[in-house]
This record gives structure tokens, C-alpha cells and sequence, in this order.
């Protein structure tokens, strides 16, 4: 049974890689370190498949160690000095995130109502499972989504979209 489960999960990482490569961009804002956050996340999930008990808790179970994968990055980082964009090789992977207002008004939210606001639109996740992605109670997670959204609507207002 664990030859199938694991046929599965290469099904879905290799099906599923750019949205992952999408969210860890999201977090990351970096090509290279995006890159380097999913096959992390990858290498995790094919060593700890075992743990996987229920193949339909799949994409909630990939979800969650990419997150934390993601969050252990960034961590990192306030560690290291930041290299200027003059001095990166351009990736073959374009920034997957929209350039406009809006995305600009999502990464300014903190870090708990970005991250809801981008399990929940970005990747379309059901409340229920953002909450099993981030281990916190469902109330949590509508909470956050509510006030990610207000906090929006208010940053939005009088900006012309024509």
C-alpha cells in the first residue's frame, strides 16, 4: 500500500508544482529561494510520507510543511545580509505574483492575515483546510480572513481602477 501512496505523492508534487513554487514566492519574493523552499518541502515530504495516513489529507499534509518550510526561510534570513537584485542571475521562473495594487496592499498585511488571505485566494484552499494547514481552530482562521479583508477594502478605498 505504501508503493501506491507513494506514486500518489509524486503524482501530486509533479502535478502541482507551480502552485507550489507560487506560494513559496509569495512568502519569499525570491526566485531562487522559492525554488529552493519547494524541493525542501518536497524532499520532507517524500522522507516523511509514512506520517501520511489518509491520502485525501494530502494536500492539506504538503501544504503545511511548505508553510513551515517558507516561515523557517525567513527566519533565516534576519541571519543573513540581503544581496541587491543587480547581483542575481536571472531564473528561469518569471515572479508569479501580480504586480499591481492589490498584491502590493496583501504584503503589507501582517504575516497571520497574509498568509489566510493567501492559502484562501491564491491557492483556493477551503477555510477548513487552511486551518488544518496552519493548526489553528477554524474561528481563528475566519477571523483572520475577515479582518485580512476589511484591513483590504479599507487600504483600497479611493484608489481608481480605471
Amino acid at each position: 500500500m505504501a508503493h501506491i501512496r507513494e506514486e500518489q505523492l509524486i503524482a501530486y508534487l509533479v502535478e502541482n508544482q507551480a502552485r507550489f513554487y507560487r506560494l513559496a514566492y509569495s512568502y519569499l519574493h525570491n526566485r531562487e529561494d522559492a525554488l529552493d523552499a519547494v524541493q525542501a518541502a518536497v524532499c520532507k515530504a517524500l522522507e516523511k510520507q509514512d506520517g501520511l495516513k489518509d491520502a485525501d489529507a494530502m494536500r492539506t499534509w504538503f501544504y503545511r510543511i511548505l508553510v513551515n518550510v517558507c516561515t523557517d526561510q525567513l527566519r533565516g534570513r534576519k541571519r543573513e545580509a540581503p544581496i541587491a537584485p543587480e547581483d542575481l542571475d536571472p531564473g528561469s521562473y518569471e515572479d508569479p505574483l501580480p504586480d499591481d495594487s492589490l498584491a502590493r496592499r496583501v504584503e503589507a498585511l501582517p504575516s497571520e492575515l497574509r498568509t489566510v488571505i493567501k492559502l484562501r485566494f491564491y491557492e483556493e484552499l477551503p477555510l477548513k483546510e487552511i486551518s488544518a494547514v496552519l493548526n489553528c481552530p477554524l474561528s481563528t482562521v475566519k477571523t483572520r480572513l475577515y479582518t485580512g479583508l476589511k484591513k483590504l477594502r479599507v487600504a483600497m478605498e479611493g484608489e481608481d481602477f480605471s
